[in-house]
């Protein structure tokens, strides 16, 4: 690497992980936390941690070869081109990372719904002590003897399917190509695509896992909707774009599915009038699935790979195929 290019990071990297990058890269990694440094300095730039670039990008760092994106999804810098074949930057993604902390996630989301937690966090609140569950249909479902169904079976899908596991529940999933007769062996049984509606028929709990591509905007509609079982909880943990969002706030609302947690939505930050905000049946959280105190060291330990492939000229891991989409 040219000693006038530079590798910067628009993720906040502790000291000790700078250190560990720097002895992977043989060079500095310069941490940047204002915008307009950023900008500034893009023309130095051969490599790039970041969530996100410029639309101007191109011009602002003609010397950039590599994106290492600092998230796992990518939709967000589709509009910039850099995704593109012709734009020649090579974009490697932080999918794998997430896997622990956003499958932990999910089965807290169906946990808190299963016993009616938010309710009540807020009885306690109000100093209630009911004499009797049944009081405040404080929920006693179990997980155990469940059918779990997942859509989308990459890293993070496969952990849910792990737990699912652990916790006795049957598990099915869809996955993007799926060969006749096809065994896996986290999968009871695996689903292609054109089978997703048989899928979500025989699922007590769905959780969407996939990317958010062309092909899988608005895959869950009325039609996915109204597949489910009248007491099913379906948990999002992609993108809010996978879901029509007003089918689906209609549905929780006239009782197609049981309820829904969801920690992305169509529109972020979701509007203060959202419906989603006091539906009774459904757990919000602001996109927060995948943080983890151990995410620092997961991507540098992703980012101190790749650097070391990339000075050996070999492949990079999660290399994104635009084919694909992911």
């Amino acid at each position: 690497m040219p000693d006038q290019r530079r590798i910067l990071s628009t993720f906040q990297f502790t000291a000790a992980s700078q250190e560990i990058l720097r002895e992977a890269a043989q060079a500095d990694i310069v941490c940047l936390t204002n915008t307009e440094e950023f900008l500034a300095r893009l023309q130095e730039a051969e490599i790039l941690c970041s969530y996100w670039v410029p639309q101007n990008w191109r011009e602002l760092a003609p010397h950039l070869r590599w994106l290492q994106a600092s998230g796992a999804g990518v939709d967000g810098l589709r509009p910039t081109g850099i995704l593109d074949a012709p734009s020649e930057v090579m974009v490697t993604t932080a999918v794998g990372i997430h896997a622990t902390t956003i499958g932990e996630y999910v089965f807290g989301s169906m946990l808190m719904f299963n016993r009616s937690w938010p309710e009540m966090v807020r009885l306690q609140e109000r100093h209630v002590w009911p004499a009797s569950a049944n009081w405040y249909k404080l929920g006693g479902r179990e997980l155990d003897g469940q059918t779990l169904g997942i859509i989308g079976l990459g890293s993070i899908g496969r952990r849910i399917a792990q737990l699912g596991r652990a916790f006795g529940m049957h598990v099915i999933g869809t996955r993007r190509t799926v060969e006749e007769g096809a065994h896996d062996p986290d999968i009871d049984q695996l689903y292609p695509m054109t089978r997703l509606h048989e899928m979500l028929r025989q699922s007590d709990y769905v959780v969407l896992a996939v990317p958010l591509t062309p092909t899988t905007e608005k895959l869950i509609g009325e039609p996915e909707l109204r597949a489910l079982r009248p007491h099913a909880y379906l948990v999002n943990v992609a993108r809010g774009g996978i879901i029509d969002e007003p089918q689906l706030i209609r549905a929780l609302r006239e009782g197609w599915l049981a309820g829904a947690g969801l920690d992305v939505t169509q529109q972020e930050p979701l509007p203060a009038d959202s419906p989603l905000f006091s539906l009774p049946n459904v757990i919000l959280t602001p996109h927060i699935s995948g943080d983890s105190l151990q995410y620092d060291r997961r991507l540098t330990e992703l980012f101190a790979a790749n650097l070391r492939k990339y000075r050996a000229g070999e492949p990079l891991h999660n290399r994104y195929d635009p084919a694909r989409g992911y």
